[in-house]
């Protein structure tokens, strides 16, 4: 396991997988149990892996609560990132949801006690709610920062031009800083290329990948069955349901056949390969439900694509970038003094 700091703006080191703990513990009626979900965090740290990322929500507390047992011998030793938004509780509440400054101080008091910690080293906003001002968000932020509470804080499967606004006011106002965003990436998920993962790279933000399978579509299980379609515990299905999803699932499977490994393993290796070529830190979540399954993703550390197949599976697996970016590719030459191959690009884009 490599490290790397997350983002531009913090010193925070973390391994290269994070280990999303939505499977642990069987609240949601689906998930590992307490021991099956010891044994993962154990191989998790021991092949050197120390990013953990959970949530209030998850098994309605319950991963918040193995978490904290499996990280209290050594819990300075990891990088403990948690959610609010959605609350713990299985019924929905009006005043125990959403991102208000209520309700996040509240939320962030109570996983702290199932984490059995004094601090959270990133604290991120769930979802956006539609309500909740992005003043009052970050306001409340930079208390809890200024606490001690929480060291870093993020946006998670907010809108890019909600998190450059967020940014921006912080920066301004001097408030604590946007440290990352966490947003859904996989093969067969790839409309954060369009607005999301630019911006990160341009304002020098962290950037954390959940679903990097597809909701397990990239493991290839479903052509063979359909085991683990309604057993398995998923934030999100995806299906052939389009021919792209299908040649995408076909383009992984041969790729597989030629290298000897698994589908799943060449599915990492590209999301790992499109991380690499970054100019910020893009860190896959990676959530298995048992040690087979995190032994899968661990051996995708040691898999390299070909340039080829890497250019194979990117070129099945493109999104259309829609207006302006189309636009924008179509006048390049033009705004770029008449031939664009002759300028040599900033590493990142430009904010």
């Amino acid at each position: 396991m490599r490290y790397t700091t997350f983002g531009h703006r913090t010193g925070l080191r973390v391994s290269e997988y994070a280990l999303g703990t939505a499977n642990f513990g069987t609240g949601w009626g689906a998930g590992a149990e307490p021991d099956e979900a010891r044994r993962i965090f154990d191989r998790f740290a021991e092949v050197g892996g120390t990013f953990l990322d959970t949530a209030d929500a998850y098994q309605f507390g319950e991963s918040e609560q193995l978490v904290g047992k499996f990280v209290a011998a050594d819990r300075d030793h990891f990088t403990l990132a948690t959610k609010f938004t959605n609350g713990a509780a299985p019924r929905p509440s009006i005043s125990k949801t959403g991102n208000s400054r209520k309700n996040m101080v509240a939320s962030l008091e109570a996983s702290l006690k199932r984490l059995g910690t004094d601090y959270i080293d990133l604290y991120w906003v769930h979802f956006p709610d539609g309500l909740t001002p992005m003043e009052e968000i970050l306001r409340g932020i930079d208390d809890l920062v200024s606490s001690g509470k929480i060291l870093h804080a993020g946006l998670s499967n907010f809108p890019a031009w909600r998190v450059s606004r967020a940014v921006t006011l912080a920066d301004l106002k001097n408030w604590a800083p946007i440290a990352g965003i966490q947003v859904e990436y996989s093969l067969v998920e790839r409309s954060a290329d369009r607005e999301l993962l630019p911006m990160a790279e341009s304002l020098g933000l962290g950037a954390t990948l959940w679903s990097p399978l597809g909701g397990g579509l990239l493991t290839g299980k479903y052509r063979r069955s359909t085991e683990g379609r309604l057993t398995d515990l998923k934030a999100v299905i995806h299906t052939e349901s389009t021919d792209q999803k299908t040649a995408i699932v076909d383009a992984v499977l041969a790729i597989g056949e030629e290298s000897g490994a698994t589908p799943a393993q060449v599915s990492m290796a590209w999301v790992r390969e499109r991380a690499s070529q970054a100019s910020t830190s893009f860190i896959p979540i990676i959530g298995p439900r048992d040690l087979t399954q995190l032994d899968t993703y661990l051996d995708a550390l040691d898999l390299r694509l070909t340039p080829q197949q890497f250019a194979r599976l990117s070129d099945v697996s493109a999104v259309p970038l829609g207006v302006p970016h189309e636009a924008i590719a179509r006048t390049r030459d033009t705004v770029q003094g008449g031939d664009a191959s002759r300028v040599i690009a900033p590493a990142a884009s430009v904010a």
